[in-house]
């Protein structure tokens, strides 16, 4: 196995109402038919996997002025990435001793604006972008319209960028690294497994943003879930590959699963 690292970046929190994320959580039933609604707090978080091939950011995070009228209000006051202001992507890889120049490749999951919001910091530069077709079909279908989903901004992502397109279902970006096609939060969503000396990384991202969506297999809810039955066959290719590599499983969203993971894997091997 390759002698790779994978150091997580913590890119701040959003607060949100359950139910977006577990469908049925706040549902009313007869016995109960005024539930409480549970706000959590989720996490927004990047990876730096340095390789011996480059080194690869795995997403951007939230643009810092999504709390300031970036995002539109509706948006926000549904998921308040409350410190967004404080997480510019060049401090958080500062922190954990890259520069936004040391990044040879970025891997996009998908283009959702809590994703894509740090592109703007490779406009103009020959830094690949990898995105899977079907990922930047959808996201100017939906920003360039009225249709499709209202969580992309183009000014997060109609830029000057050098996508690099990812048309299969697996796509071998370098030794040992592998980008996985997860359609189901959206149609272009990316995961990648990493095998690394010691163990597996998968990466499941938005597909899963929290550990019921994965071990308890309760879909999104409906405002995240552009189609249930492709989420459904995307989280059992998952779980096929935990259960022949016995991986650690990263979810999008969920805060203790993140934090379990402290800075991330094999560290020794990356930058200090």
């Amino acid at each position: 196995m390759v002698d790779a690292s994978v150091r997580l970046l913590d890119r701040g929190r959003v607060v949100a109402d359950a139910g977006f994320v577990l469908d049925g959580y706040t549902m009313g039933t007869a016995a109960d038919p005024n539930p409480a609604h549970e706000m959590r707090e989720f996490v927004v978080w990047n990876a730096v996997v340095d390789h011996p091939e480059g080194t690869f950011l795995w997403d951007t995070g939230s643009d810092p002025r999504a709390g300031e009228g970036y995002w539109p209000d509706p948006l926000y006051a549904a998921f308040e990435h409350v410190d967004a202001d404080e997480h510019a992507l060049s401090d958080d890889l500062a922190a954990a001793g890259y520069a936004v120049s040391d990044i040879d490749a970025v891997v996009m999951s998908h283009l959702h604006l809590d994703h894509a919001g740090g592109l703007s910091a490779f406009e103009g530069t020959d830094v690949p972008i990898y995105v899977h077709e079907e990922e930047l079909k959808f996201a100017y279908y939906s920003a360039k319209t009225d249709q499709g989903s209202i969580a992309y901004l183009a000014s997060d992502f109609d830029r000057d960028l050098n996508w690099n397109v990812v048309h299969r279902r697996r796509h071998t970006l370098a030794a040992d690294f592998e980008l996985l096609h997860l359609p189901g939060h959206t149609p272009g969503v990316l995961g990648a497994r990493i095998d690394l000396p010691e163990e597996t990384v998968l990466i499941a991202g938005d597909e899963c943003y929290v550990d019921e969506n994965y071990t308890e297999e309760i879909p999104l809810g409906p405002g995240l879930s552009w189609s249930d039955r492709d989420w459904y066959e995307s989280l059992q290719t998952l779980k096929e590959i935990e259960r022949r590599t016995d991986a650690d499983v990263l979810y999008g969203h969920d805060k203790h699963r993140f934090e379990s993971f402290c800075d991330g894997w094999n560290l020794s091997a990356g930058a200090e």
